[in-house]
């Protein structure tokens, strides 16, 4: 909470809450909130006094002013799909962006489109859709996530490789500051040196700094025609050198690299309806790749041509290429099913990290023998992005240990390693999905001084009070 020398008086503020934004922009019922104060995979549970909904982003303002004057710190929500405790209140009044839905332009000559914060990503993908364009951000949570949640922790997703995270998708944003004002960045510029770009001090802040309440977003044109490949492999080297091997041949139209363990594979297959391997192999590893290209004439042939050259080199042992739609999707299912898949085998340690491109197979591999060493008998879930070095890599505990008790007790030494490991590496412990309360301490051991306190002097200036979801990341 806020620094305050007196108690809140709850009842005043919520009374003048009410007074300004009506009774559809504030709850007291405790059925709306319990749906808010729990993440969505019932890990953390805690508590609002009450919930604002504000439907416009001078409702938001007033919000935090108000908050601001009785004492009370804010935390900011959207989808409430994140996976670090990052936007789970614990006494903070929680202000939910989800009414803010409204798409307010789509300027396809400019490649761009102008979106409300609490506006759905997959209805983000159909308005670029609508207009002839592409709104290139996918990923597991794509119909709950909301734009102004998925800027907060600087998401990533499937298609980093080709169009970048979220910061790279971002051209301008609107945001509510600490003290209520209203900050309007939405430029929709590719160059603008007019001094600090400051709306990159919201990206990835996760609702620390001000609460994001709408942006200009890029968009790029749709390609004619994606073609998708199934790739068993012997090991996460020559995944690499098929990448590499790829991006040369196609002019850098890759647009998914991902990389899925067997053991991921065979959960999937078991426990997910309606999947199965498309390419039976005793190989210990799979590739999913996407080539999105501006024209059908020659794609299937480019595919072939990269697979053909690849199985001859010995780096694949075998492909299959998805004959239509239908048969990439269900491709797709098996990579985006695997955390599915993975809560059936039990509980795991997760480590959602990142190291530089060419040093993936390194990782893995001295991954591996350290596990080996630390808890032996332990299964290894290892899956994710390869081609922008980001690998979830998930440790089962040894058969006979509770899961429950192993993640939250013995288990720690296993993540404390691994990140270890990351750090030597050159890598980074929280690769897509953000810092929240789970990594806040860590983060503030691993990183170098100076740059904690880059960080502190920023969340000072901005919010000197720490009434913006105070707790999270710094």
């Amino acid at each position: 909470m806020a620094d305050t020398q007196t108690t809140p008086d709850i009842e005043a503020f919520v009374a003048k809450l009410r007074a300004a934004l009506g009774d559809k922009g504030v709850s007291t019922d405790a059925n709306e909130i319990a749906g808010h104060v729990s993440d969505w995979r019932g890990r953390w549970v805690g508590e609002t006094p009450v919930l604002v909904k504000p439907a416009s982003t001078e409702e938001t303002a007033l919000a935090v002013k108000l908050a601001g004057e009785a004492g009370l710190a804010i935390t900011p929500q959207g989808g409430n799909s994140g996976l670090v405790n990052g936007g789970v209140p614990y006494g903070e009044v929680l202000i939910s962006m989800r009414r803010m839905n409204r798409v307010r332009e789509v300027d396809p000559l400019n490649d761009s489109m102008t979106l409300e914060a609490g506006v759905i990503l997959t209805n983000a993908q159909a308005a670029a859709d609508d207009a002839g364009r592409l709104f290139p951000l996918s990923l597991g949570a794509e119909g709950v996530a909301t734009i102004g949640g998925l800027i907060s922790t600087n998401a990533g997703g499937v298609g980093v490789l080709k169009y970048g995270m979220m910061r790279e998708l971002v051209l301008g944003i609107e945001a509510v500051l600490p003290d209520g004002r209203i900050w309007n960045g939405l430029r929709g510029l590719r160059k603008d040196n007019t001094g600090y770009d400051l709306k990159q001090l919201f990206i990835g802040a996760e609702g620390t700094l001000g609460i994001v309440t709408a942006a200009t977003l890029k968009l790029f044109p749709k390609p004619a025609v994606k073609e998708t490949a199934w790739c068993a492999i012997a090991s996460p080297s020559d995944a690499v050198k098929l990448l590499e091997r790829a991006k040369a041949m196609s002019g850098g139209a890759v647009t998914g690299f991902e990389i899925v363990a067997k053991i991921g594979l065979d959960l999937v297959v078991e426990h997910v309806p309606d999947t199965r391997d498309p390419l039976p192999s005793d190989a210990p590893w799979r590739i999913l790749m996407e080539l999105s290209l501006p024209r059908e004439d020659g794609a299937r042939a480019m595919m072939e041509s990269i697979l053909g050259e690849a199985i001859e080199a010995g780096v694949v042992q075998d492909a299959v290429i998805a004959e239509n739609v239908a048969q990439a999707r269900a491709i797709w299912k098996i990579r985006e099913s695997v955390p599915e898949a993975e809560r059936h085998h039990g509980k795991a340690l997760k480590h959602d990290v990142s190291v530089p491109v060419s040093r993936v197979a390194e990782f893995i591999a001295r991954g591996s023998e350290l596990v080996g060493r630390v808890a032996p008998g332990a299964d290894i879930i290892a899956f994710g992005h390869v081609g922008d070095g980001n690998i979830h890599y998930n440790v089962t505990p040894p058969p006979g240990v509770d899961g429950d008790l192993y993640v939250e007790g013995d288990g720690k030494a296993v993540s404390e390693a691994v990140h270890d490991l990351i750090v030597e590496l050159g890598g980074s412990i929280s690769a897509e999905h953000g810092i929240g309360k789970l990594k806040r301490d860590e983060l503030v051991r691993r990183k170098a001084g100076v740059e904690i306190e880059m960080m502190r002097a920023v969340k000072r200036a901005l919010d000197p009070r720490n009434c913006m979801n105070p707790g999270r990341v710094i």
